[in-house]
């Protein structure tokens, strides 16, 4: 075990430095999948019925193709087709449009949870049906659904290890790699990886739980 922490001690900085790339690579992802699942998931819940396949399209095609096949594409497809885009831009981009299928389905539930009797109410009083979602239905539908975002938000941190090993970022799991090219101490470089991990899912998992406390709408 001495051995362990000595590893830890003597590459302390280069895992430090991966956990926080891991950190902002989570961070911006999430924030593009947030933003791209209410818009897709106002799209499932539109009165136009071709709207509705529009976010179903999406939906189905994000769902049900690997996120390392999605890598590939952003990131090789793209630079092959002429266009130059960086691994990082690559990475948020694929990790985040994957993961707002999911978000978008898990709105869509905190929608259909908040009462058709408040969007009549809004409609009656002037407002349209893209300021009722905005104001009044979406804002409810997140509070309804903070504890399955928050496994959402889990399986992304996970997720982001794939991206990391497809593109080469100098994230978390990238760092142990290294460590362990230098030092052959395979178990001892990624017992810290998963540690690193394993602190991000549980801090994550205590923020959620104090947003379902103060803000969750339980029906």
């Amino acid at each position: 075990m001495s051995s362990w922490l000595e590893l830890l001690t003597d590459n302390f900085d280069e895992l430090a430095s991966g956990f926080w790339v891991t950190l902002r690579f989570v961070g911006a992802s999430f924030g593009v999948a947030l933003v791209v699942g209410a818009i897709v998931a106002t799209l499932r819940i539109a009165p136009s019925k071709w709207l509705q396949r529009l976010g179903g399209v999406y939906v189905e095609t994000f769902r049900n193709i690997p996120l390392l096949v999605l890598l590939l594409i952003s990131y090789s497809g793209l630079r092959r087709a002429g266009l130059p885009i960086g691994t990082w831009a690559a990475g948020i981009s694929a990790l985040g449009l994957y993961t707002a299928a999911y978000v978008a389905e898990v709105l869509r539930s905190g929608v259909f949870a908040v009462s058709r009797g408040q969007i009549e109410a809004a409609l009656s009083l002037g407002f349209d049906y893209p300021q009722t979602l905005r104001r009044i239905v979406l804002p409810q539908a997140l509070r309804t659904v903070i504890s399955p975002l928050g496994s959402i938000t889990i399986a992304m941190i996970k997720n982001s290890a794939i991206v990391g090993g497809a593109l080469a970022v100098n994230d978390l799991l990238k760092e142990a790699r290294i460590i362990n090219s230098r030092t052959f101490q395979t178990d001892a470089a990624f017992f810290w990886a998963a540690t690193g991990y394993l602190l991000l899912t549980v801090a994550a998992t205590v923020a959620v739980r104090q947003l379902e406390r103060r803000y969750a709408i339980r029906r």
